[in-house]
């Protein structure tokens, strides 16, 4: 079988220069869909491109290309537009080839490419620190690592989901005085909650645990191993949550990797050690600063502040110091785009450490925003009063959550319409994508019920209308569009495809009868494409870690 349709094609109308005996570097070459069906298959700007390095007039070159195109025995036509651009259409057989291909083989090999050839990849997303519930944002970027994930494994990455927690700063030490403030309230005792503490209701629930696990054990009593022990109920108790509502998305981390196991096995020491050897640390008003200035034009950051303690840009250091010597290739940290300051200086630290360019790399996104009743939802983490993802899974559900969180490009504000998510119409994307799966279902039930037997892979050759063809060559595109996903990081890529062909699919259903007794063999071919789209369908939607129904109500 091919490799992503566009590339192929692009190689064998490259071919075409050697014929011609043009030789030079022509960089912006592309092959692309035209926008408009009747342009063609596929068009390129090989001869407007290339005209300089062949000393020719764009339209000539186009001329003399488009003669060995024609030659080619899977093109059926070449047409010239405009400037010079090369419009091809493909050839019957060619497509019907090509389907037979995907009607033959499993998922895993019609959809996957060994780009990656075992390559160790990490991609590291979500990572809240366990201080409470997760929000929507941490959904979106939970959804976005899952997918990639799944995207990169595809395209033949060995690849590690990991989920990095902060369990040894300053934010657990106020989550810590938070319970325990709320614990004693349980009691009449009055204490305040620290500046920027944790006022939500979950912490009142999780100190009325604490109460009925030890009474009144620690009221009104305040010291390190109280401290300790209150962290450690909280953090438990909140990571035990988080967990949970990433299982309702049927996310699964392969590590849950702590930043107090930096501390305990030395990492933290080996990298300062390393910045002194370097010659990169200086003492300062009692803090110990790392010389960011060295690399970037930036001002020399904090590593160990005056009192002892070390700030997250070290830990940060430290955590990819470990990832390095843990055997990555290379690593992604999928973070909000309230933390794009953060990234110069930790590509500052990295060349310190003397790593790769490539090693470290940063996926952003832009923040969500709940919508209900055409009003926005009104969030705030600190007091408390935010919709968690946990209830908006439960308000939606699992497919809707994962498929809205994806179908929008990761640089662009998700406005998450709540109401739109959970409706039943075609106006609901992940509704319309997933409806084209079982109507696809359907047709097999219908057939079956007219006594019209399915025959896999046979009467092709009765497939070949300018429909047919366009409907196979979008299945050929999806490779094309999973190779878009990991080049450009944006799971929107794949939803977007996904609802062309279910939009394609639904426009070919309304202008073809598929199931007629009276011409058997017609049925079998379309219902053979039928079982293809239902198959990039299935394998998309998979990929998504959405549900692809063989049964949907009625609209």
């Amino acid at each position: 079988m091919i490799d992503t349709i566009k590339n192929w094609l692009a190689g064998e109308i490259h071919k075409t220069l050697k014929n011609l005996e043009i030789d030079g570097d022509i960089k912006g070459f592309r092959v692309e869909v035209p926008p408009n069906r009747d342009f063609g298959d596929f068009s390129t700007n090989l001869a407007m491109v290339g005209a300089k390095v062949a000393k020719k007039p764009p339209r000539k070159l186009a001329a003399e290309i488009s003669k060995q195109l024609e030659a080619y025995d899977f093109i059926k036509e070449v047409k010239i537009a405009g400037p010079g651009f090369i419009n091809i259409f493909l050839t019957e057989a060619f497509y019907r080839k090509e389907l037979l291909e995907i009607l033959n083989q499993p998922n895993e090999e019609a959809f996957s490419l060994n780009y990656g050839k075992g390559k160790k990849i990490q991609l590291e997303f979500v990572s809240a620190n366990p201080t409470g519930p997760l929000t929507v944002g941490h959904g979106r970027q939970a959804v976005i690592g899952d997918v990639l994930s799944s995207v990169y494994e595809r395209f033949g990455f060995d690849v590690t989901r990991e989920y990095y927690f902060n369990d040894a700063g300053k934010q657990m030490k106020m989550l810590s005085r938070s319970l325990w403030v709320r614990y004693n309230q349980l009691f009449d005792v009055e204490n305040e909650i620290p500046e920027g503490g944790y006022r939500g209701e979950y912490i009142i629930e999780l100190a009325e645990t604490v109460k009925a696990q030890i009474g009144d054990q620690y009221v009104d009593q305040w010291n390190d191993e109280i401290e300790e022990f209150f962290l450690k109920k909280a953090k438990d108790a909140m990571f035990d949550h988080i967990k949970a509502t990433l299982r309702k998305l049927d996310i699964q981390f392969d590590v849950y990797f702590s930043e107090g196991s930096l501390f305990e096995d030395g990492t933290v020491e080996k990298v300062r050690k390393l910045f002194t050897e370097k010659g990169y640390l200086y003492e300062d008003e009692g803090a110990l600063w790392l010389k960011v200035s060295e690399f970037i034009d930036e001002k020399d950051k904090v590593l160990i502040r005056s009192d002892g303690m070390p700030t997250y840009f070290f830990t940060d250091i430290a955590n990819h110091y470990k990832k390095h010597e843990r055997g990555f290739d290379k690593v992604y940290n999928i973070w909000g785009a309230d933390h794009h300051g953060h990234i110069p200086r930790m590509k500052a630290a990295m060349q310190a450490l003397g790593f790769e360019e490539d090693f470290f790399n940063v996926i952003l996104h832009q923040m969500v925003t709940l919508k209900k009743e055409g009003k926005e939802v009104k969030m705030s983490t600190r007091a408390g009063t935010f919709t968690t993802l946990n209830e908006l899974i439960e308000m939606v559900g699992k497919s809707a959550t994962r498929y809205f969180y994806a179908m929008v490009d990761k640089d662009g504000q998700l406005i998450f319409d709540i109401d739109l998510a959970r409706s039943r119409s075609m106006d609901n994307p992940v509704f319309y994508v997933q409806y084209a799966h079982a109507r696809i279902c359907s047709l097999f039930d219908n057939a079956q019920e007219k006594g019209v037997a399915f025959n896999e892979t046979e009467n092709l050759d009765r497939l070949g209308s300018r429909d047919d063809n366009l409907m196979i060559r979008e299945l050929l595109l999806y490779k094309d569009n999973l190779e878009e996903v990991i080049q450009t990081n944006s799971p929107h890529k794949l939803t977007n495809y996904l609802y062309e062909l279910a939009a394609l699919f639904h426009q070919y259903y309304n202008k073809n009868v598929f199931v007629d007794a009276q011409d058997p063999d017609l049925t079998n071919a379309r219902l053979n494409l039928a079982f293809a789209v239902r198959k990039v369908l299935a394998d998309g939607l998979n990929l998504l870690g959405v549900e692809a129904p063989q049964k949907m109500e009625q609209l």
